[in-house]
């Protein structure tokens, strides 16, 4: 017994396996790298992809409901924003008036114009007319106004081309307030420019809003919209015309504006942070507005119409 035990004992037991002859070229396949480990974003059970999907997702819902809002036509609401409309000769698609209201001077105008400039007018019901607006405080009249039609910039240096006279593009560098825009608009066709250039990002549309501030100039004067502002404002030089800043913090006021009977662009910043850098560093000279001391700079609109006004003075005495 003890002699059996002892040859079994004699059996050593291991998991380990030996060497294999030629292994290391039979398996050269399986040794070969993989590459740089990809990123947690491209790994397709990784939770940042699922994240990074998701983002992405929503980025393209969002550009789709914006591109839909831009297309889609406006409602002006309101017994005097529709007067306003309708006399500042804002173009339009319809005007709904709800049902059973209590008819007013105001109802009456806006009526009797809309019939007279073939704008269809809808008697609907109260709840229809919420329903549209949004539940807005319609006081049973609105307007519908349909999506703004913009123009390419090189549509408006050609325009200014065609006058004979020295072009005045008017450009705004992220004013976001469509009053502003609107009133901008209105300066710019008053002192006799050719067109105003928005950027397609960060900055005030053509609503309705901005048509009823530019009292319908906003149908007489082009509006384009630049993909890229600097990009724009450099093909602009590159055409001939000398492009300048409007600037609280330049040494040169519009009184010494020399550059007023040439080809021009007056930029206008915007209402909070005034010019962009690459803007600035775009612009051929910037120009500050003469003003009391202790007095807050001036708004965006009123801004555009004294130097506006200035180059027109100009432009006539020369």
């Amino acid at each position: 017994m003890a002699g059996n035990d002892k040859r079994r004992g004699g059996v050593r037991k291991t998991n380990k396996k030996g060497m294999v002859v030629g292994s290391g070229g039979q398996r050269r396949r399986g040794l070969k790298g993989k590459g740089p480990t990809p990123k947690a974003e491209e790994r397709v059970t990784h939770p940042a992809k699922k994240r990074a999907d998701q983002r992405a997702k929503a980025d393209q819902q969002r550009a789709k409901r914006q591109a839909s809002a831009e297309n889609a036509p406006e409602l002006v609401a309101g017994r005097n924003p529709v007067v306003e409309c309708v006399r500042a000769g804002v173009p339009a698609t319809g005007l709904y008036v709800a049902q059973g209201i209590d008819v007013d001077d105001r109802v009456t105008e806006a009526v009797r114009e809309a019939k007279n400039r073939g704008i269809p007018v809808l008697d609907v019901p109260r709840v229809e007319l919420d329903r549209l607006t949004s539940n807005a405080m319609h006081q049973g009249l609105a307007l519908q106004v349909p999506p703004f039609e913009y123009a390419h910039p090189g549509e408006v240096l050609t325009a200014a081309h065609d006058t004979g006279l020295p072009p005045l593009i008017v450009a705004l560098d992220g004013v976001t307030d469509p009053r502003n825009l609107g009133a901008v608009i209105r300066s710019a066709a008053a002192f006799g420019a050719h067109g105003v250039v928005v950027p397609q990002r960060r900055s005030a549309g053509i609503t309705a809003v901005a048509w009823r501030t530019s009292a319908g100039t906003a149908a007489k004067l082009p509006v384009a919209k630049a993909v890229n502002l600097t990009r724009t404002l450099k093909d602009y030089k590159e055409a001939g015309l000398m492009v300048i800043g409007l600037d609280a913090d330049s040494d040169i006021t519009s009184d010494e504006l020399e550059l007023a009977t040439g080809p021009l662009v007056v930029v206008v910043g915007s209402e909070g942070r005034g010019l962009s850098r690459l803007v600035r560093e775009t612009c051929d000279q910037t120009v500050s507005i003469p003003m009391s001391t202790g007095v807050e700079s001036l708004n965006a609109s009123v801004a555009a119409g004294v130097v506006l006004s200035e180059v027109a003075r100009r432009r006539r005495i020369r």
